[in-house]
């Protein structure tokens, strides 16, 4: 297994969010544009930046989705975390800014 990586992600806005929020995982997850190469199962750390939030939320989880460069349609590379069971909050707070659009279907950067 390769070692834990640490990488940055500011989300500006909900419309955002709610793309690369991956709500169909079990501790939730959030969707990382990426060129690196990373394997399923990778643990990560991430400074994760909500909308409307000055501060950085750190993150841990492991990489579960994995859309490499050169991906097909409208796809953009990068990875999809699972997160961590501590977590929690930050699952918690997304989902509050997310209240009433999680299952309106809207296209996401995974499925």
């Amino acid at each position: 297994m390769a070692a834990q990586k640490a990488l940055s992600l500011t989300i500006q806005d909900v419309p955002t969010l709610l793309s690369a929020y991956m709500s169909s995982l079990e501790r939730g997850g959030i969707f990382v544009p990426t060129r690196e190469r990373y394997e399923l199962g990778q643990e990560v750390f991430l400074l994760l930046m909500l909308p409307g939030e000055t501060e950085r939320v750190p993150v841990t989880g492991q990489v579960v989705w994995v859309s490499p460069e050169g991906v097909s349609g409208r796809r953009v590379p990068g990875i999809g975390i699972h997160f961590s069971a501590e977590d929690k909050v930050v699952r918690d707070r997304i989902e509050g800014l997310l209240a009433g659009q999680l299952d309106k279907g809207a296209p996401t950067y995974t499925l």
